[in-house]
């Protein structure tokens, strides 16, 4: 498995996030990815970056659909495989109503044909040829008006492109149409809610699982015994039970979704009725250690070697490793570890971590 990891620039101290990157790239990380939300954008970081990272890939993780048009999309994205000399990987998302319509005031409506087009579009765009197309959301040019059809200046490219997707239709078009796949609240044990559906987008192209960057995160926590999990555990159940109860608008959660169709229906929807009504100390309480333990890699060293091992053998190609920890060390040393841990997997050297020292 190849290793990865996201940051955010919202907040953070960007000093300690710059070593953060060039420290991981040391550690032997394979990639790093920028989140996007609704702070930081994911884009400026990564031009800084990538003139302190020399190997590493960089890569946005998500930019939105939505907050900027296809083409532009294709121009950032080609001016950043150039800064980083090849380095750059291109994550896209729909992201949801409450984000896209209540922040950048936007319709979110057919995020499914706003998806497949955007991507046909980059791709046009990214070849150097001229830029022409009609579909139901977009075409370029704009009739009626004096724009003729363009090329960028910019020298052709090619540009991977990763989807990240959670429901059953977006799934198939990540197969479908992407290079990877960014995805999120993943239990190997229930893996086939996924898979199922990204299977028959690679059929439909005529590719299979080997075509298909498998990328699942998942935050890392190594403990020194059991003893210790009982404190880590509960700090994370409040985490899921703002995905289950607070993420995207009072209609719409990819997040419970995705829980649900992976055998938590009953309990992701207490969660959320509980999350809805004010009651977040409730719903964090419904959440169990094993929906914890099965999305996460907490644990002993012994036990998240174990979990990395069936991540591995179910299919993910690349984990992206969220390492926990109140100082820039502690994290560093979480990360390390689990990039160990990766490679001892694999057969490849280490670099020996202490815990916290």
């Amino acid at each position: 498995m190849r290793t990865a990891t996201t940051i955010e620039a919202s907040g953070a101290n960007w000093p300690d996030l710059v070593e953060f990157v060039v420290e991981a790239e040391k550690l032997g990380l394979d990639i790093c990815w920028m989140a996007e939300a609704w702070g930081s954008d994911a884009v400026t970081p990564l031009g800084f970056l990538a003139a302190r990272t020399e190997r590493m890939r960089l890569g946005t993780g998500i930019i939105q659909l939505g907050t900027r048009s296809p083409v532009l999309i294709a121009q950032t994205a080609m001016t950043l495989a150039r800064l980083s000399e090849g380095r750059f990987l291109l994550g896209l998302g729909a992201s949801g109503p409450q984000v896209i319509e209540g922040l950048h005031g936007v319709p979110f409506a057919r995020p499914l044909a706003r998806m497949r087009e955007t991507v046909q579009i980059i791709r046009a765009a990214c070849t150097g040829e001229k830029v022409v197309f009609e579909g139901r959301h977009f075409t370029i040019p704009l009739p009626g008006g004096e724009g003729k059809p363009m090329r960028l200046s910019v020298p052709a490219v090619t540009v991977p492109i990763y989807l990240a997707t959670l429901s059953p239709k977006m799934l198939e078009l990540t197969g479908e149409i992407a290079d990877g796949w960014l995805g999120t609240s993943f239990v190997p044990e229930g893996a086939d809610a996924y898979f199922e559906h990204l299977d028959a987008g690679l059929a439909r192209s005529g590719r299979d699982r080997a075509d298909l960057d498998i990328c699942q995160g998942a935050e890392i926590n190594i403990v020194a015994d059991e003893a210790q999990l009982d404190e880590v555990l509960g700090s994370r159940k409040k985490e899921l039970a703002f995905s289950l109860g607070g993420m995207g608008s009072g209609s719409t959660n990819f997040y419970n979704n995705a829980y649900s169709r992976q055998g938590w229906a009953d309990v992701a929807a207490r969660v959320r009725e509980r999350w809805q009504s004010g009651d977040r100390d409730g719903a964090a309480a419904l959440v169990t250690d094993e929906m914890v333990l099965a999305t996460t890699l907490i644990g002993t060293e012994d036990m998240v070697r174990e979990r990395l091992r069936t991540w591995r053998d179910t299919g993910v190609d690349t984990i992206r490793l969220y390492p926990a920890g109140d100082t820039l060390h502690a994290r560093l040393d979480n990360l390390g570890r689990g990039i160990d841990l990766v490679h001892g997997l694999d057969g490849r050297s280490t670099i020996c971590h202490s815990q916290g020292g």
